[in-house]
């Protein structure tokens, strides 16, 4: 939730307010503890201010079986750093038992409980168990990686009456937290840490390609030392296969380190074990730029990093300002330029900050000779490659002055335009993607630098056929739209890539997971940022919407893009500062930040950004 957009000026002003407001008193779970031994769901907060800091309540004396199942689900949505107040719940074995960073459950209105009761005449006045039940939302595991979730929760929390003090404590609960959806949205926030694509390069250049791999941390329990543990314990599994780390194998945090802050220069200081003490400057200066991508938009502000060997010894100091320079992202490579088609389906194009005139590109794609269904930019805007008006053939040129366009470098089978090429997308080593949905032969296929024999991509999981086809700036993570029985899923699948050299690599796209499971028709999307998508779409007997979506099937925190009717096609930039671009029944509208649509030509189709 918000891993794309963190607003630190917003957040520090909210942080204010919410320790001015809040004072002394104390929260537990925005809800009353009962006095009685009455049982009632733990109601989901009403979401409101995320910055409202909720404490926890310890069990008081003689308190019923009710009052401590009720008070330890109230603990869990707390801002308590360890939990400790919800482990006083607990039995001492239960407490060193219990692992709350295991998982979290996130659930539609929070646990509901129902107490389990014995048989007549079986009655045993020492030991007590509640069920926990309520609809899934989410799932996050011990890795912090979210996940969309259905069905149904269903777990016993089991209480015992100490002999000696009389108490009634939990002995016996499920491992991890569980609490209700606007009690997550409150208590945590989506943050990308940040590895190197481990099989692409940008193009001939060496300067390698920065990844995000969002999670979710507490939001008020020292995130900065989260997102720094995190960072260093490496990459979640779905992404671990194409990404690498800088940081060696076992590096952590020095062992007397227990929190990390910025000084009043917004500079960190970050002392390693004695794993990373004796790494080079040039792989010292990668690992700070690591963090400083990771700890961008959180706040307190980090502008600066120095790592410490294991003895205190400075490793490397590096800012910000050289860590853009170092590696490359979706949001450092702003493009120069917005793309779309004229009302003579030519390729033409306007300055992507906002501009008004739009002038054909130049060479053959430009110049109208072929007329063209839809287009794609390479990311240094110096090549363009077209989808003919019927669908059938793509072409492939060069945008300088005079550049032919010659023959087709892929032509459809498919019996009718809905069944050839889809729209082509670039990658960031320069290979062209499209998807062939000729109903006999229906295949996503690569074509690299644009030209060649074109590589047919396995995609072991597929089940459907591809509508729409979206690259990543980095290169390793792709986005489908995925038609089957009259639905269209969005899909994010994981770029790998093998073979020896001189032989064309196999490509293969893996892992493919829904990131809008409630959305059952989607007709448009784009790459919004560096783990964000903007996708157009119904819900079941819904209407038409647009709205951002995480990577991970997340909602990001922040409004959703202002209504628009009659949306045919979306672009978007992974730099959120150029504004979001749409053919709609109105033509070509934009909407910059902070403003409404605005119309740009009435006569145009097939906005895109390079990618």
């Amino acid at each position: 939730m918000g891993a794309d957009r963190v607003g630190g000026a917003r957040q520090r002003q909210g942080r204010a307010v919410a320790y001015a407001a809040c004072g002394v008193v104390v929260l537990a779970g925005c809800a009353s503890m009962p006095d009685s031994g009455d049982l009632r769901g733990v109601e989901s907060t009403p979401r409101q201010d995320t910055q409202v800091r909720v404490f926890a309540m310890p069990p008081r004396e003689d308190a019923s079986q009710g009052e401590i199942v009720q008070g330890f689900l109230e603990a869990l949505t707390s801002d308590d750093p360890n939990f400790k107040t919800a482990r006083m719940y607990l039995t001492a074995k239960a407490a060193r038992g219990w692992q709350p960073e295991q998982s979290t459950t996130v659930l539609a209105d929070g646990p509901s409980t129902q107490a389990l009761r014995a048989p007549a005449g079986r009655e045993d006045t020492d030991t007590f168990t509640y069920t926990l039940t309520g609809d899934r939302v989410a799932t996050v595991d011990a890795q912090q990686a979210y996940a969309p979730a259905n069905g149904q929760y269903s777990k016993p929390v089991h209480l015992t009456k100490d002999a000696k003090s009389g108490q009634w404590r939990i002995d016996e609960l499920p491992q991890g937290v569980v609490l209700g959806e606007s009690d997550f949205q409150r208590n945590y926030m989506s943050v990308n840490k940040y590895y190197f694509a481990s099989n692409t390069s940008a193009g001939t250049s060496s300067q390698p390609i920065a990844v995000a791999d969002p999670v979710f941390v507490r939001r008020r329990v020292d995130p900065v030392t989260q997102m720094v543990r995190s960072l260093l314990n490496g990459p979640t599994s779905w992404l671990r296969p194409v990404v690498r780390s800088s940081f060696p194998t076992g590096t952590t945090l020095r062992k007397d380190v227990t929190s990390l802050t910025p000084d009043d220069q917004n500079k960190l200081t970050v002392p390693l074990n004695q794993t990373a003490s004796r790494v080079g400057l040039a792989r010292c200066d990668e690992m700070a730029t690591q963090i400083l991508y990771t700890l961008r938009t959180m706040t307190p502000t980090v502008d600066e990093v120095e790592l410490q060997a294991a003895n205190g010894a400075q490793l490397c100091v590096y800012s910000e300002e050289s860590a853009e320079g170092l590696a490359a992202h979706g949001a450092v490579n702003r493009p120069e330029y917005l793309y779309f088609l004229d009302d003579k389906h030519r390729v033409v194009r306007m300055p992507g900050a906002g501009g008004t005139h739009a002038d054909p590109v130049p060479g053959a794609l430009g110049e109208g000779g072929k007329q063209l269904r839809s287009v794609a930019i390479s990311r240094d805007e110096e090549t363009g490659a077209g989808v003919g008006l019927d669908g059938k053939s793509l072409y492939v040129g060069s945008m300088v002055s005079g550049a032919s366009l010659g023959d087709p470098v892929l032509t459809s089978q498919g019996k009718t335009e809905d069944d050839r090429l889809t729209a082509p997308s670039w990658d960031a080593q320069g290979d062209l993607w499209v998807a062939d949905r000729d109903q006999a032969n229906s295949r996503l296929l690569l074509l690299q630098k644009g030209a060649g024999q074109p590589i047919a991509v396995e995609a072991p999981g597929l089940d459907g056929r591809i509508e729409s086809v979206r690259v990543a700036a980095d290169g390793v993570r792709i986005a489908l739209v995925v038609e089957k029985g009259g639905k269209r899923s969005l899909l994010i699948g994981r770029i790998q890539r093998s073979g020896t050299s001189g032989e064309p690599p196999v490509v293969s796209v893996l892992e493919l997971r829904s990131v809008t499971p409630d959305l059952e028709e989607i007709t448009a999307m784009s790459w919004a940022g560096d783990s964000r998508l903007v996708v157009v779409g119904r819900e079941h007997e819904g209407v038409l919407q647009m709205r951002y979506v995480q990577i991970d099937g997340s909602t990001p925190e922040g409004p959703a893009p202002a209504a628009l009717t009659g949306v045919k096609e979306i672009a978007a930039s992974e730099d959120d500062k150029l504004p979001l671009v749409a053919y709609s029944e109105d033509g070509i509208v934009r909407l910059p930040s902070g403003a409404q649509w605005q119309k740009v030509v009435k006569a145009g189709s097939a906005p895109v950004y390079p990618g």
